[in-house]
């Protein structure tokens, strides 16, 4: 009896194994607890020391907010920095320094926060991947708020340490209305499609940093003297609110939403069928600007 009751208290190999499989993963969670916030961001309190969390809080969406909101506070103050600088110098503000410091900070921000919130920047990217169903709609209204507030915050940064104007950085036609509206839509129109069509292929993914800062610069330089290149509702909003003139700003708020959304259009017209993904090859939506596209999978 004494042998028969010891041998039924006796753990079984399966429950050593269980155990130990269970310990061995419960301390890998808790060593690579920062790894696991940087992939899956979902949860931080359940891998954090830090007690000022909630259990099982989701941080993606305010991480994403904050990332676009640094971006385009990014972007504006060194779009605003080289207009200041040029003008402190005594020159005029020249096209081709604009359009390089315009590309060069967006090659840079897709790299930085691109695998964070996709990198738009731009309320105009932003809205044209909502309507073909790449981005979720309720995210639009914060992805929007933060780019034009951090468009703002940057101009008013600008103002105060180079001393100059907000007027300076005001985008306004420079040939009419009509002309600006029909550049400022056309170079959109064809930023957009570039965006759309890098986000599905794989093969160009490490470069679309790259491809997207000098298609913006190439647009910068054809619109810039009839519009002065803005391409962007955030960057012109931001000055506009801090000077309070909104003369034509209408122009810079319509015409590339409406040629961001009409470059994506155009790619979905002419992608017949989607990339075939396999289990070796990565599937081309975990881009830089392709990550926006995962949101509607979530």
């Amino acid at each position: 009896m004494k042998m028969k009751h010891l041998l039924e208290e006796q753990p079984s190999p399966d429950t050593f194994m269980n155990a130990s499989s269970s310990d061995a993963s419960r301390d890998c969670s808790q060593d690579t607890g920062s790894n696991a916030l940087s992939t899956n961001g979902d949860i931080f309190a359940k891998y954090s020391n830090f007690g000022c969390f909630p259990k099982e809080l989701d941080l993606n969406p305010a991480r994403m907010v904050l990332a676009e909101f640094m971006g385009t506070f990014i972007l504006m103050f060194c779009v605003c920095g080289i207009m200041a600088s040029t003008q402190l110098t005594g020159g005029q503000v020249g096209l081709l320094e604009y359009a390089a410091t315009a590309g060069l900070t967006v090659i840079v921000l897709v790299f930085a926060i691109g695998p964070i919130s996709g990198a738009h920047v731009n309320p105009a990217v932003t809205i044209a991947f909502a309507t073909f169903g790449h981005f979720p709609w309720s995210k639009v209204p914060f992805y929007v708020v933060a780019q034009t507030v951090g468009s703002v915050l940057a101009t008013y940064a600008a103002k105060l340490v180079y001393g100059i104007k907000a007027d300076l950085m005001v985008t306004r036609p420079v040939q009419g209305c009509n002309s600006a509206f029909s550049v400022e839509f056309i170079t959109t129109f064809l930023m957009m499609f570039l965006a759309a069509s890098l986000a599905y292929q794989a093969a160009t993914r490490h470069l679309s940093g790259f491809v997207i800062g000098l298609s913006i610069g190439l647009a910068v330089l054809i619109s810039g003297p009839v519009s002065g290149g803005s391409l962007n509702p955030a960057r012109s909003l931001g000055p506009a609110i801090v000077s309070w003139n909104f003369k034509d700003i209408w122009v810079y708020i319509i015409a590339p939403t409406t040629g961001a959304v009409a470059g994506a259009l155009m790619f979905h017209v002419l992608r017949i069928q989607r990339p075939p993904c396999s289990p070796t090859t990565p599937s081309p939506n975990t881009g830089l600007l392709g990550h926006s596209i995962n949101f509607a999978r979530r």
